[in-house]
């Protein structure tokens, strides 16, 4: 089991940027893909982006398309989420996922066990 702290996330105004952080630390060689999702007030967390292992692909939703970008570090066991053009409508608190059981980068809650404390981000218009 990993454990998983995000950092970064705070107060901007809209078209404001923010990088988030998420550090794994545990057992990190049993954790495999990972993810960023958000949970705004009174409604359900949904992922926004996911990646593999290695970095090298990324998939996001629709709604942070051309706007975020994850990535990770493998060698600081670190990944990131950088917003761009940052909405009011993306306003939440973010938690940052990591999967046990699959290096494929996937959108797919249901592949991700272990979860940080979130990190809150608010955009004001």
């Amino acid at each position: 089991q990993v454990q998983l702290a995000e950092s970064g996330g705070g107060l901007v105004q809209a078209g404001d940027s923010l990088r988030l952080s998420c550090t794994v630390s545990g057992s990190t060689i049993t954790y495999g893909a990972m993810g960023w999702f958000r949970q705004a007030p009174g409604k359900e967390r949904h992922i926004v982006a996911g990646i593999n292992w290695s970095g090298s692909t990324a998939y996001y939703a629709d709604s942070v398309k051309g706007r975020f970008t994850m990535s990770k570090d493998n060698s600081k066991n670190m990944a990131f989420l950088q917003m761009n053009s940052l909405k009011p409508e993306d306003t939440a608190t973010y938690y940052c996922a990591a999967s046990r059981t699959t290096t494929i980068a996937t959108m797919t809650t249901q592949f991700y066990h272990d979860w940080g404390q979130g990190t809150q981000v608010t955009v004001s218009s």
